[in-house]
């Protein structure tokens, strides 16, 4: 698997709660279904799930604020146009 692919698959697992799920229940069968090879897989299966579930509760509210923040920067356009 190329480093590329790798990431991606970190990001869905930090980004989206039913994958890191999945991964979770079966790990050898979703790095598998991944494409991730043996070593990726190894190193993967000795994550810290704590400290995973951490970072992915961290990245899901960075990302509600960053969707708060523009819906705000909308807003007051939406403002300043009807002014």
């Amino acid at each position: 698997m190329s480093a590329q692919a790798l990431e991606g698959f970190l990001a869905r697992i930090y980004a989206d709660a039913g994958a890191r799920a999945k991964f979770r229940a079966n790990p050898r069968a979703e790095a598998q279904r991944a494409g991730l090879n043996e070593a990726e897989y190894a190193a993967m299966a000795r994550m810290d799930w704590t400290e995973l579930e951490l970072a992915a509760r961290s990245f899901a509210k960075k990302r509600a604020g960053k969707q708060k923040s523009w819906w705000k920067r909308v807003r007051e356009w939406m403002r300043r146009k009807s002014a």
